[in-house]
């Protein structure tokens, strides 16, 4: 290039040019840093303003929940890691100890009172009271649904129970009655003497004299199971009534006998409940329930439900020591060895497993039987391991019946060779809150020769299976 043309290049226009170039970029950037700092400043000035003023939160109607018993229900899947990954499956437990009365009885407890006012047998707010002869979680969740509902509950259970059952009932309100445990044949027996009580309500109210014998204070219910009695003078001998909308008769208290036991509203709550929500939430991926069997209402209702959407769902039972069930559907007996006379810790079911085991058939139990594919008698020192070894392993902190559905699961998974993600749910009944004085006691457990064995769960997980050594 010549000197010339350089010259030209540095000419003044063009220096010119440059400059103007170079000011304007300088003053954007200048005035877009100084209007982000200024807004940055405004902001945080807004901030400081307003950080005490808590703004409302909208919420939609359908999230807001009607009383207690709004809380019952639509329980969470949890997958039971530890036992998942050690075994190659899927375990998920359905979370029924947080239904707001603590266990899966809930369920059936608001079942029972809705069917019952739905049928015009309870009326609220009327001095009626409702009895129940329960091992514990089924008194809870009446006591509770009763208190929600304008009840009052009379709560008949055997004496040896954990006590944090009975302190829960009286926190409710219940009138709690503990008697010695006998079996259903004697006159004593916890839930005879529930009915006997529902009976004698307001009788002698009614029955002042002998003129009076022709009036009956029991109501047709069209169940055998079920009992009302009512303090009304309006209704027939035979039971029946002249007018179903008479006064007197509609808010006078009456006595209302629940009966988990045959009452088909407890199977019908599981039917229409539990199952079709156990199905949506594995979207229908699901290779087997299951669960304990105390009435019978949850294993029966849940397990046809299943069942009539894949008949291929295995339905399992999971059978403490001292229950017949584990003989009655292998052998079609309902016995268990340890009821010979001298050998029962307890006389309804020899075991520190409480709310799971049964020596009778009962109408929940006969919806059950045809559809139970396999079952598994867990001990008292299976149980106590699963409940210690979840605690340690997952941090869940489980009942007795619970921990009984776990080992049953594992028991299960092993004995069909699964180890490819085959889906397993089982029922959570009930947290250890309400088993500290007994099966989550080990000073108690000592006493009872129960022993705490910490490694029992991993030496079964570690067994081979049928088609081979386990994952590991």
């Amino acid at each position: 290039m010549k000197l010339s043309e350089s010259t030209h290049w540095f000419s003044t226009p063009v220096i010119r040019h440059v400059s103007y170039g170079i000011l304007i970029g300088f003053t954007l950037s200048v005035t877009s840093t100084s209007i982000s700092s200024y807004w940055r400043l405004r902001r945080s000035q807004r901030i400081s303003q307003e950080q005490f003023e808590f703004q409302p939160i909208d919420l939609r109607s359908d999230e807001i929940l009607n009383g207690v018993t709004g809380l019952i229900g639509n329980t969470p899947l949890v997958r039971i890691n530890s036992l998942s990954d050690a075994l190659g499956v899927q375990i998920l437990g359905k979370a029924e100890f947080l239904n707001p009365g603590g266990s899966v009885k809930d369920r059936v407890a608001l079942r029972i009172i809705e069917d019952a006012e739905r049928q015009g047998l309870l009326h609220p707010h009327t001095g009626s009271r409702i009895f129940e002869g329960t091992v514990g979680s089924t008194g809870i969740s009446i006591a509770t649904i009763a208190k929600a509902r304008g009840y009052d509950t009379t709560i008949i259970m055997p004496d040896d129970v954990a006590q944090e059952k009975v302190n829960a009932l009286q926190a409710l309100g219940a009138d709690v009655q503990r008697v010695r445990p006998a079996s259903i044949v004697d006159k004593k027996q916890y839930v005879n003497l529930a009915r006997r009580a529902a009976v004698e309500f307001g009788r002698s109210g009614i029955v002042k004299s002998l003129e009076d014998a022709h009036i009956s204070h029991e109501l047709q219910t069209g169940s055998a199971s079920v009992v009302v009695t009512t303090t009304s003078s309006h209704v027939n001998a035979e039971g029946t009534v002249d007018d179903p909308m008479d006064e007197d008769l509609l808010s006078k208290p009456r006595g209302f006998f629940a009966d988990q036991f045959e009452n088909r509203s407890n199977f019908d709550a599981h039917y229409e409940g539990t199952g079709p929500e156990t199905w949506r939430q594995v979207d229908g991926h699901i290779d087997a329930f299951v669960s304990g069997a105390g009435t019978g209402g949850t294993i029966a209702g849940t397990g046809r439900f299943l069942k009539s959407m894949n008949e291929e769902v295995q339905v399992v039972l999971a059978d403490p020591e001292g229950s017949g069930l584990y003989n009655k559907v292998k052998h079609g007996v309902m016995y268990d060895r340890r009821e010979a006379e001298g050998t029962k810790r307890r006389h309804q079911v020899d075991t520190v497993v409480e709310g799971i085991g049964i020596n009778r058939m009962t109408n929940n139990i006969d919806l059950a039987i045809p559809i139970i594919d396999d079952a598994f008698r867990i001990t008292d020192v299976e149980a106590v391991a699963m409940s210690r070894y979840l605690v340690q392993r997952d941090g869940l902190f489980l009942g007795s019946s619970s921990a009984c559905n776990l080992v049953a699961c594992v028991k299960f998974a092993k004995k069909m060779g699964w180890r490819e993600g085959q889906t397993l749910v089982t029922v959570l009944c009930d947290s250890g809150n309400r088993h500290y004085s007994k099966f989550w006691n080990d000073d108690y457990l000592r006493k009872a020769n129960i022993r705490v064995d910490h490694s029992l769960i991993d030496d079964l997980i570690a067994q081979p299976g049928p088609g081979g050594p386990s994952p590991q």
